[in-house]
């Protein structure tokens, strides 16, 4: 385990960094699931028809081709932007399908009276939504939406292989081409730093999961 200890202020720096793009990712995979997920349930066919087609194009499509064609079919057409920001963007686009879904379960275990409710009191389809019947859903969607996650914290390796820069997948690539070590010491270094991160994230989880249950 010398080129883990021998580096561990690079291993620290690839990890903040892959920190720093998987908050990226959660928080757009979020906004943009949610939104998803209402054009899935909404009154208007138009956007039924947009969400359905979202989620069954981005759900049954390799994550490597989505990346693929951030990475390198975006420059094409005029768009340059860092491979990090391509990153973020590949991995939010694709994880926003599953957490479409994910909330999709949840809209659907809250009793459709309460949505009647709403609208007989007047709100509208969005203040129904953002008000009465996300807020449940969420609650509801928790343990799914937690799988999808760690999922997504996992994926993000598969995007540092397309170079985002300085993320723990790029130590591997720097301590093995450029300063010789070992592939498999570096590896495990590497795996013991998504392990911390997913192993984190889960506990947190299962806590949110405990406090939602005692609410409910």
């Amino acid at each position: 385990m010398s080129p883990v200890l021998d580096n561990l202020d690079l291993y620290w720096s690839g990890f903040l960094q892959s920190l720093e793009f998987i908050v990226y990712t959660l928080v757009g995979s979020l906004l943009l699931g949610a939104l998803i997920a209402a054009c899935r349930v909404s009154p208007i066919g138009a956007l039924r028809g947009f969400g359905t087609a979202y989620v069954n194009l981005l759900r049954n499509c390799p994550l490597t081709i989505v990346l693929f064609f951030m990475a390198f079919g975006l420059p094409e057409i005029g768009i340059n932007r860092s491979y990090f920001f391509f990153g973020v963007m590949g991995l939010t686009l694709y994880t926003a399908a599953f957490v479409c879904e994910a909330l999709r379960s949840g809209i659907n275990a809250v009793p459709a009276g309460q949505a009647e409710a709403a609208r007989a009191v007047g709100l509208t389809f969005t203040q129904t939504m953002r008000s009465v019947v996300m807020p449940q859903a969420f609650r509801s969607s928790i343990p799914p939406l937690g799988s999808v996650q760690i999922a997504m914290f996992k994926n993000s390796a598969v995007a540092g292989a397309f170079g985002i820069g300085g993320d723990l997948f790029s130590v591997s690539k720097i301590l093995t081409s450029a300063r010789g070590y070992d592939i498999i010491p570096v590896l495990i270094g590497v795996a013991i730093g998504y392990l911390v991160i997913t192993l984190t994230a889960g506990a947190l989880l299962a806590v949110i999961e405990r406090k939602v249950a005692i609410v409910r």
